[in-house]
Order: C-alpha cells, then structure tokens, then sequence
C-alpha cells in the first residue's frame, strides 16, 4: 500500500469513527484504534497516541454544533471535568506501574452489563426529572430543544455521578480511550440527566480528558504525525456530520446504537487484555 493510499484508508475509517463517535457520545477513538491495528497494521501504541488526538478533534467539532443547538450542558460538563481530568492525571500516573489486562477484561465485563441495561432498561429515564437539593444549590438543572420547544429537566446523584467521571478520567490515563462509555453511563444512568444531553454533554468533555492523557503519549513518542493528521481530519468531519443527525434521531434508536457500540468496545477490551495488547 502507498503512502497515499495508507493516508486515504486511515482518513475514510477516521470519517466514520468520528460520525459514531458523535452520534453516541463515546469519542471516535473507540473505533480508530481496533481499525487502524487490525485493517492496517499500525502499532497499538501509535493507534492509541492518534485515537487521543481523534477524541479531542469529536469534541471540538460535535461540541461546537451541540452548544449552537442547545443540547450540551455547560455547567455540568465543567463541574464533572475536575473528576475526569484528576482522574486521567492519575491514570497516567499510574499507567507505567500498573497492568492494564486485568483492568481491561474488567472494564469489558462492565461495559457488557451497561450495553444490556441500555437496550432493554427502564425507559422511564428518558423522563425529565426534579434536581434533588444538592443539584439545586448548584443550579446544574437545565433545558435542551424538544419539538422546537424547550424541555426542562433537573439532576440527582451528583456524588455518584462524580465518582464514576473520576473512574472515566482514570480509565482514560490508564487505556488511552476517551472514556465516553463511562461518562454516558453516568450520567444518564446515574444522575437522570435526558440521554440526548448526556451524549452532547459527554462530547464537550471528553477532549479535556483526553488532552490530559494525550500529553503523556506526546511525551513517550507514541503520537506520528502522518497518522495522527488523517485520524484528526476524518474524525472532525465525521463529528460535523454526526451532530447534524443526532438533533432530528429518535433517543430509542441512540440507545441501541450505543448499546450496540458499548458491547463491541467491551468485546475489543476483553481480547485486547487477555491477548496482552492492552
């Protein structure tokens, strides 16, 4: 393969990473990685410095458009970040003294039970609901665009909430992902927050995180350029596009779709850790 076939190849997977990345609120670097080491042969750890770079790309372009469109929340993603990124600072920390293929095979496993109970969990959560006292005296409530007419919902179960972003950030530190999964799981899970808000919410977070994780790759020398540019590009376009179709998508077929992409993320995750890749 020529190098310009290699760059067109990289950017084409990286334009459809970065669409699901967005459509689901997981980062497109759920997808680059297992696609750039398995259809094309580049080293895990150099598919993994590129994959940062992707995450940080879907959060500036989806980010930009869920923001203009009224979806993202700003204020909770802000408070959640200090979780995230203490906990990817830690991750990283922690990334060269500790083995990650156990983490890994455990991380598969949660993702597993999480895909199930999005597909077929209660759908009450889609409901709107009241913020308990703590959400209040943060004024972390809000309102997001339904049928043209804003829709308010409120939020509960901060500290639990919290404690997951701080186990996202670590996880990203630790596996070179964005973490997306996590971050969704939280908080439309756990804080009751609408699925359409925690997915656009969950792509102006996750860059942050990954910029924090991505400074340690840079450091160790995983992150090519002649990789990393064509990931970065396709990603941000692929994002610009996603944005576009999460606004008009119905939130039952988001959830099987991120049902359907959590459960291929944990299966990459139990073979990555049990293979020793991860």
């Amino acid at each position: 393969m020529t190098s310009l076939h290699f760059t067109g190849a990289v950017w084409i997977l990286s334009v459809l990473a970065g669409f699901l990345g967005a459509l689901t609120g997981l980062g497109g670097g759920v997808v680059v990685v297992p696609a750039l080491t398995l259809a094309l042969g580049v080293n895990i750890k150099y598919a993994i410095g590129a994959s940062l770079v992707s995450v940080i790309a879907t959060s500036s372009g989806a980010a930009a458009a869920y923001v203009r469109e009224g979806f993202s929340n700003i204020r909770i993603g802000m408070f959640l970040e200090i979780a995230t990124t203490l906990g990817a600072i830690l991750g990283a920390f922690l990334a060269g003294r500790v083995g990650t293929h156990a983490l890994a095979i455990v991380f598969g496993l949660v993702l597993i039970q999480a895909a199930i109970q999005s597909f077929i969990g209660n759908r009450g959560n889609d409901q709107p609901v009241a913020s308990d006292a703590l959400a209040g005296r943060l004024r972390l409530g809000s309102s997001y665009p339904v049928d043209g007419k804003p829709q308010e919902y409120g939020v509960r179960n901060i500290p639990a909430g919290f404690g997951m972003m701080f186990g996202a950030g670590a996880l990203s530190g630790l596996l070179g992902i964005g973490s997306g999964a996590v971050k969704v799981i939280a908080m439309d899970r756990v804080m009751r927050i609408p699925f359409k808000v925690s997915t656009t919410t969950s792509n102006f977070m996750i860059g942050v995180t990954a910029a924090a994780s991505a400074g340690i790759y840079l450091s160790r020398g995983f992150i090519d350029p002649r990789v990393a540019m064509p990931v970065m590009l396709g990603v941000l376009a692929g994002a610009l596009l996603g944005a576009k179709v999460l606004v008009h998508a119905q939130v039952r077929t988001l959830r099987a779709v991120f049902a359907i992409v959590i459960l291929a993320l944990a299966i990459e995750m139990i073979v990555n850790g049990i293979t020793g890749k991860v």
